[in-house]
């Protein structure tokens, strides 16, 4: 098949969108098919390759380094004319995601879309929640002009038929257990952190911005240092707000965005990981520290609800009860060896989650609204 995809957000950029959807992108040009990417171009940028267009773009606010794609219509009609795809994936709902959805339509290309961002619960974490049931329905307005609306997870998948959105289907999320792998452990790197074999490192990895709920992180972690004074919190990722939270805990480790390989080294180099965050549509971190080994606390919905067992693999408090996530944080804490036993079962309940997998599936998806439309 010939598959355009079409994202706002794009590596080098570091997101669970873009990361995704690049790896999506990587996977069907294993399996064969030929895919051709519209995105933003991004600073400094040199020309593409002959299969991905860049659409002009500006700063996302209150996102610095982050750029949102403006209006491209004419550029994506140009080009599908030439060069018709049988599909269309469209991972965002920005000026360019909208751009690329009107033209599919117009040429009569069977377009899916990707929800994969609660922007309707963004608003309340940003002051405006008063906004949120029309963001919900412009969300709901996109996604049901397109022919199938892709979910990570069962769960969204429901809610979202429940609430109005039409012909949902979910494709699931793996991760790469190769990349992720304790045998990467560090010792060095816990020294860096202040820690020896004996000491308790936890782990957050996400951006720091406010709709990712990190008061409760903090809070977590103080009532573990009260138990364990020598214990580390590491802190892995960027956002706007990083500074305000590096003043305000300096007991912390900020190690900034880590990429690739150093993203698994910190992974696995710690001992605990923590997720507090209620805004995910998945949460792919949990699957990574899951990959590496580690025994995780987060909240019973996304990547949790689908592959973390309570008791299990960590613990995975009611959605919003912060008094269980601390507690369950503490019983980790302070349990070395049901940690270990926790970690070493959550490596391997994830291990036959392959990538390429979920590639295929995704192919399967997209060749199937391309002969239903055919069909039509």
């Amino acid at each position: 098949m010939r598959i355009e995809i079409v994202s706002e957000t794009w590596p080098p950029e570091v997101n669970g969108v873009a990361l995704t959807v690049h790896g999506l992108c990587q996977g069907l040009r294993v399996l064969g098919h030929q895919v051709g990417v519209v995105r933003p171009r991004q600073a400094d940028e040199a020309a593409p390759d002959a299969d991905t267009l860049l659409a002009h773009s500006a700063p996302l606010p209150r996102y610095p380094g982050l750029r949102f794609g403006l209006p491209a219509g004419r550029q994506i009609l140009g080009r599908w004319r030439a060069r018709r795809p049988q599909a269309v994936y469209i991972a965002t709902e920005g000026p360019l995601g909208w751009s690329a959805l009107r033209a599919a339509r117009r040429l009569g290309i069977p377009v899916a879309t990707g929800f994969h961002t609660r922007f309707d619960e963004y608003m309340a974490r940003y002051g405006a929640g008063a906004l949120s049931p029309l963001a919900f329905a412009w969300l709901r307005r996109f996604h049901n002009q397109g022919q199938a609306t892709l979910t990570p997870t069962r769960e969204l998948a429901d809610f979202l038929t429940r609430r109005g959105f039409r012909q949902v289907a979910q494709l699931g999320r793996a991760v790469d257990t190769r990349l992720f792998d304790p045998a990467r452990r560090s010792a060095t790197l816990r020294a860096q952190w202040g820690l020896d074999n004996d000491e308790l490192g936890v782990i957050h990895v996400g951006r720091l911005a406010a709709e990712k709920n990190l008061d409760l992180l903090f809070r977590a972690f103080d009532a573990i240092r009260r138990q364990r004074p020598g214990a580390r919190l590491i802190i892995v990722g960027d956002g706007p707000g990083r500074a305000a939270l590096a003043a305000a805990h300096p007991h912390a480790v900020f190690t900034g965005i880590q990429r690739d390989v150093e993203l698994a080294r910190h992974f696995v180099s710690g001992d605990l990981f923590l997720f507090p965050s209620l805004s995910e549509t998945f949460g792919n971190v949990t699957l990574e520290a899951m990959a590496s080994g580690l025994a995780s606390v987060a909240f019973d919905y996304g990547a949790a609800r689908e592959h973390l067992r309570d008791g299990e693999h960590g613990h995975a408090p009611a959605r919003k009860d912060e008094a269980a996530f601390i507690a369950a944080a503490l019983r980790l804490a302070s349990d070395d060896a049901a940690r270990r036993r926790m970690g070493a079962a959550a490596r391997q309940a994830v291990s036959g989650l392959h990538p390429l997998d979920v590639s295929r599936r995704f192919a399967d998806l997209l060749s199937s609204l391309s002969i239903k439309e055919h069909a039509a």
